[in-house]
């Protein structure tokens, strides 16, 4: 069954709105493992696997544990994304925009049998207010604790502080955990965080088997997942841990992994495709790739040097010559294929000399810099080294600290412990304008998704003003404008918009390319 589509996106409401729908490596687990048959599919990630708990991590490298061993009330599917009912049956919307009354699907069980209620669902909402992890920053000042509850077994309502246009987009990251599981675990009042860790209390289409933070994990199809499988025949799963992007490419090439992440280097998309056994899917994605700039600490609080900085990355020269054009320059933080990105951003360009102007502006006494850069991500590194370059040519020292996806974004929240700058991207994580800007750059967002520390009362005011209209037409300007300052004020060092290259074994049919989870969700997939 594929749960009918909505659109919220531009929602206008008259009175009260109602939306309706129904072979291992030596690195990873033992075959022994596998104690039945069935098609088995394997994918090679480039970040760890550190912790499974779903409220606790909030990013699209780790986001397979969550799309497949949990549900949510609503799930993107397909690109462009569209937001479709899941857990939901129907979403009731208040004339006031405050009041959302949901009602669930029937029959829908957790995988130790236990019903899903709305009990859950609250547990679940609470939950990510009290740890202030996770997709905490989307929530955060949206809704407070004790507003959403049960109506009844099957009927949950959240009662939001003002209107909040985007709220059925992000439910897609309320994943609801199993309350009644969790207490059993609860330990020292941490309301069960010790024990999902390492296990999980989901719903989703696959049960966990086996985990192993050094390796990954293993899951087992479960049968009776109320949205079923349409023509899936896989039954079990494996996401491995192998951090080299040519150990990935290889053991592709080798059929020891059926896919590994969509966004590999071109010279070894360009490898891959020539050998006969691989498959190379294309498609759109929505996902720029910036620097974070740390906007509160010394000189960086200086807009000149973040200036001098912006001129002194060669973008041409990343775009075309290391990454062969397979990009699309993008000025700003808003994927130019998305509304709300400004017409014509001028942005910046490779200017050597006005890098040395702004930096002969700058104020604050200088040091060296230090950048962030992903381990096992070659173009993080290939980014961090050329902004290196450029700035050792204004007289800027630089110094680049390689570190695993799980260890920079533990530190994000952190202001004395973020790094400098980070080269990294920003995913899809809800089809709309916000989540490339008032959720990573509002100040209200700062130590909670706002890795930046960036603040601007205008920026402030636009974003936040923009949250509380329903109408496309009426939301663009404000975002235009938001980006614009953004720029201006050189809040971070925008490179591109990127585009999806998901190389699979050619056993593999009907992959269901979202941006939002980068076709991480296997429960689409077909095997021969």
């Amino acid at each position: 069954m594929d749960p009918r589509t909505l659109s919220v996106p531009g929602l206008r409401r008259r009175g009260l709105l109602t939306l309706s729908g129904a072979a291992a490596l030596a690195s990873g687990f033992p075959a022994s493992t596998w104690a039945d048959a069935g098609k088995r599919f394997v994918t090679a990630n480039n970040s760890p696997y550190d912790t499974l708990d779903p409220h606790v991590v909030f990013d699209i490298g780790r986001i397979a544990s969550r799309l497949n061993m949990y549900d949510c009330l609503v799930r993107w599917v397909d690109n462009p994304p569209k937001l479709s009912l899941w857990l939901a049956d129907k979403i009731a919307i208040a004339p006031d925009g405050v009041t959302y009354t949901i009602s669930m699907k029937t029959g829908a069980t957790f995988h130790d049998g236990s019903l899903i209620t709305a009990d859950d669902v609250v547990f679940s909402m609470e939950r990510i207010l009290a740890m202030k992890q996770g997709a905490y920053g989307l929530f955060k000042g949206v809704i407070d604790p004790g507003k959403t509850k049960a109506l009844d077994a099957h009927t949950v309502q959240f009662t939001l502080n003002q209107p909040f246009a985007v709220f059925t987009a992000i439910l897609s990251e309320l994943w609801v955990v199993n309350s009644k599981l969790l207490r059993a675990n609860e330990k020292s009042a941490d309301m069960g965080a010790g024990w999902l860790a390492r296990n999980e209390a989901g719903s989703g289409g696959f049960k966990l088997r086996r985990y192993d933070p050094a390796i990954g994990f293993q899951a087992d199809r479960f049968d009776q997942h109320f949205a079923g499988f349409a023509k899936s025949n896989i039954t079990q799963t494996e996401f491995r841990v192998v951090l080299e992007t040519a150990s990935r490419s290889l053991g592709l090439e080798k059929g020891e992994f059926n896919t590994t992440d969509g966004y590999l280097p071109q010279d070894q998309i360009k490898r891959l495709r020539g050998v006969s056994s691989v498959q190379i899917l294309e498609a759109e994605s929505l996902r720029t790739m910036y620097f974070i700039f740390h906007n509160q600490r010394p000189p960086l609080t200086d807009v000149n040097l973040r200036k001098a900085l912006c001129h002194a990355f060669d973008y041409d020269g990343f775009i075309n010559s290391i990454l062969g054009g397979s990009v699309a320059r993008n000025a700003g933080i808003i994927p130019n294929t998305m509304w709300g990105a400004p017409k014509e951003l001028a942005g910046y360009s490779f200017d050597l000399d006005k890098a040395k102007q702004h930096l002969a502006m700058v104020k604050e006494p200088m040091r060296p810099l230090e950048i962030g850069v992903l381990a096992g991500f070659d173009q993080s590194e290939a980014a961090a080294q050329l902004l290196q370059a450029g700035c050792a040519k204004i007289g800027i020292e630089v110094k680049l600290n390689s570190e695993p996806w799980p260890v920079i974004s533990g530190k994000m929240a952190d202001k004395d412990r973020m790094h400098d700058l980070v080269p990294l991207w920003r995913s899809a994580y809800f089809a709309d304008p916000h989540n490339w800007t008032g959720a990573i750059y509002n100040s209200r967002n700062i130590g909670a998704g706002n890795a930046s520390f960036y603040k601007n009362a205008k920026f402030d005011e636009l974003t936040d003003k923009a949250l509380t209209l329903t109408s496309i037409d009426e939301r663009r300007p404000l975002y235009e404008e938001a980006s614009r300052i953004l720029v201006e004020d050189a809040g971070g060092l925008f490179v591109y918009n990127t585009k999806w290259f998901g190389p699979f074994t050619t056993n593999v049919h009907d992959v269901r390319f979202c941006p939002i989870g980068d076709a991480q969700d296997i429960r689409w997939m077909s095997m021969s």
